[in-house]
């Protein structure tokens, strides 16, 4: 599916229209807002790569 999005179709916000978005994370088997972490934790979720899996070739 090829989606393009042309200037008539984009959303624009005023910044008064804006609201916080909280992000949630799992962290030994629950989930925590990302807010609630240290400067540690912070620092080690900002580092962390998506792990990708190899596909397999048919």
């Amino acid at each position: 599916m090829n989606v393009e999005n042309s200037e008539k179709d984009k959303i624009v916000l005023n910044d008064d229209e804006r609201t916080t978005c909280e992000v949630w994370t799992r962290v030994m088997g629950y989930y925590k807002s990302t807010e609630q972490f240290n400067d540690g934790k912070k620092t080690e979720t900002k580092e962390r790569k998506p792990f990708e899996e190899p596909t397999r070739d048919k």
